[in-house]
């Protein structure tokens, strides 16, 4: 008996719709990446530059700079994980011998020195900024969780930041406050409303991922 070419052949499958989609959702995968990469490079590049504009002020001339508002725009625009990511790379580099560091500085003294502690800050207020400016889908809030997001951001810069410049330099409470709080508050303002009116325009662009 012939069998007809037409019969269903047991054993042979054929494949699914969704099967063929792999590979073009694994191409995807690289190029978001490395989307990524770049805006975490950028902004650490950002904050470099913003390092530089930096005046010291009595007692302790601690540099007072223009990285908080680049790092705080890192944590709005980039969101926790890719703004933690930005701050690190920053501090690899300086770390590695960079010149990124506020005025100049370099090297693995400036983050086990006075000034440590703020840059420590810098990467952990990432995700504190990030989860409190965007919802889950990624999206950013309104006004209000703008504001509060920068001024938990700048807290948490400074819980990590005064505390190392007391240990470091052997002071008590009082006088770390006066060495690395309480100069830099009226610039903190500044910065701050910089911050927020910057990124309550930049961050819901910078979300939808248009790089």
């Amino acid at each position: 008996m012939l069998w007809s070419s037409s019969a269903p052949q047991r054993g042979i499958t054929h494949p699914r719709a969704d099967t063929i989609a792999l590979p073009a959702r694994s191409r995807a995968e690289p190029s978001s990446a490395l989307r990524d990469l770049l805006a975490a490079s950028f902004f650490a590049l950002f904050t470099s530059i913003a390092a530089q504009i930096a005046i010291p002020l009595p007692p302790d001339y601690v540099p007072m700079s223009l990285q908080t508002l680049a790092v705080l725009l890192a944590a709005l625009c980039l969101g926790p994980r890719v703004g933690t990511l930005s701050m690190l790379i920053y501090l690899a580099v300086g770390v590695g011998g960079g010149a990124v560091f506020a005025e100049g500085s370099k090297g693995l003294a400036v983050l086990v020195g006075q000034t440590g502690g703020y840059l420590l800050g810098f990467v952990c207020c990432q995700p504190v900024v990030g989860m409190i400016a965007r919802r889950r889908d990624g999206s950013v809030r309104g006004w209000l969780a703008m504001i509060a997001a920068v001024l938990a951001g700048n807290a948490v810069v400074f819980a990590f930041g005064v505390p190392v410049l007391g240990l470091v330099n052997g002071y008590g409470v009082g006088r770390a406050l006066e060495g690395g709080l309480y100069p830099y508050l009226p610039g903190l303002v500044v910065k701050s409303v910089a911050a927020v009116m910057i990124g309550r325009l930049a961050a819901p662009l910078a979300a939808r991922r248009p790089w």
